[in-house]
């Protein structure tokens, strides 16, 4: 018989709190923290894109947070602003030299520091890649991601069989408990995972499948497994 220990919120806000301190991206002066039933919620302004992903990723890694729901707003201070054309310029120079970015195949638009990237791609692992590649970049806000992925023929079981056997091969029990769904291109995946490093890399191993168009995560996260 084994024995399930919960955190209580005020314990999990304490560690999220301790771990944003103690991420070097992150100033956790910057950052309010509130838990509530293990759901996170960062509210207060950053400086940067990248610092509002980095403090959803931080809070991510605590044992207990089920959820984060980032709050987060952007305000890049005078000294740090930059163009919409200097910003489009750096988008466009960051996608040509990512050597898993497919350039040619992606359209931007930039408007107030927030990026609107458009296109077809042959994967889904090339959509995500694109949007990480310009993700820190200086003047950035926010980004919108419409790049979809070409439709192709497939065998939905292949695919899933395909998934699975990642899934398999992996260290952690990320594979445990999973429900891999293939249809028109489409992965749905459902089931529990202990933490979001696991259900972060669950996704991207869907997503590597050749036929993925998108990959619908219904994953649950449940570090008391």
């Amino acid at each position: 018989m084994s024995l399930t220990i919960t955190r209580n919120d005020s314990d999990v806000q304490q560690d999220v709190l301790r771990e944003l301190k103690w991420d070097p991206r992150v100033s956790e002066t910057e950052v309010g923290v509130q838990v509530n039933q293990g759901v996170v919620a960062l509210t207060g302004f950053v400086t940067n894109y990248g610092k509002r992903l980095a403090a959803a990723e931080a809070a991510h890694r605590v044992s207990g947070v089920l959820d984060v729901a980032n709050d987060l707003e952007v305000k890049i201070p005078g000294l740090g602003r930059r163009t919409d054309a200097e910003i489009a310029d750096s988008v466009r120079s960051s996608l040509r030299w990512d050597v898993f970015v497919p350039d040619e195949k992606i359209r931007t638009t930039v408007s107030k520091g927030w990026v609107t990237l458009e296109g077809e791609v042959d994967r889904w692992i090339q959509r995500l890649d694109a949007e990480r590649t310009i993700q820190r970049l200086a003047g950035v806000v926010g980004v919108t991601n419409n790049i979809t992925v070409k439709a192709t023929l497939i065998d939905p079981l292949r695919v899933r069989n395909a998934i699975e056997g990642a899934l398999s091969r992996r260290a952690e029990r990320e594979a445990h408990g999973i429900v891999v769904k293939v249809e028109d291109g489409v992965v749905r995946l459902n089931g529990p995972v202990r933490s979001w490093g696991e259900r972060h890399a669950v996704e991207q191993a869907a997503g590597y499948a050749q036929g993925v168009r998108r990959v619908d995560s219904r994953l649950t996260v449940d570090p008391y497994l």
